[in-house]
């Protein structure tokens, strides 16, 4: 449980555009299939994929894009390739080891990523985080991915605490709304690849431009926030 007279319990983070500067790298590894695969890339799909689930997202790849292979053939090609570039390098945003290993001396931290479970593992120990994560989800292992707000209440009961005392830290539009969705209070560290719709931006307790200014101070300060 958190400090006597806190009002937050535990944090949980986001992965891809919070901790790792990865939306492109799944961006890209999902474009080069469909090229491949002799589908057609649609002006829409990268800010229509953010936040899809592993089934969700090959499935939209199959139906919306053409790729003439099953979800489970097209979400096998596309992890691969993700793991095959963090093994050359695991793009870890600045402040990112910083921000995870100062507010896991405060509070219990949780993982509500949309990566699929191979990728999770693979940043888990290719970070040297893992010990500070008490519980990591995964959106292919919910029902439904982001913004509903599954994966999030998965990682609140994962680590047996009520949403509203619990604090997330997103960056996406679906990102946010899902949090949101799920009770939590939210930190927005908006992703600069893609920046995240006004209105779910404006869903927010606190925005911060990186990782840097997430203090545990801010952390307090979001959970106050109605």
């Amino acid at each position: 449980m958190s400090e006597s007279g806190s009002d937050v319990d535990a944090v949980v983070f986001d992965l891809d555009g919070v901790l790792l500067d990865s939306e492109t790298v799944w961006d890209d590894a999902r474009r080069a299939l469909v090229e491949r695969a002799g589908g057609e890339w649609s002006a829409r799909a990268t800010t229509d994929m953010m936040g899809m689930s592993s089934p969700e997202w090959s499935a939209y790849l199959r139906d919306d894009l053409g790729v003439p292979l099953t979800a489970d053939e097209i979400s096998s090609a596309v992890v691969a390739e993700v793991e095959r570039r963090y093994a050359e390098r695991l793009p870890l945003l600045p402040g990112a080891r910083e921000a995870v290993a100062g507010l896991a001396r405060r509070w219990p931290l949780g993982l509500a990523s949309s990566s699929n479970r191979p990728v999770i593992e693979r940043f888990l120990d290719a970070s040297a985080l893992r010990s500070a994560f008490a519980v990591t989800v995964s959106s292919e292992e919910v029902a439904h991915g982001k913004p509903a707000p599954d994966v999030y209440l998965a990682a609140a009961d994962g680590l047996g605490v009520a949403p509203a005392r619990a604090v997330a830290v997103e960056d996406s539009t679906n990102g946010i709304r899902s949090a949101a969705n799920a009770g939590l209070h939210v930190v927005a560290v908006p992703n600069h690849h893609f920046p995240p719709a006004a209105e779910s931006v404006a869903l927010a307790a606190v925005v911060v431009d990186d990782l840097t200014g997430l203090t545990p101070d801010l952390i307090e300060q979001a959970g106050r926030r109605p």
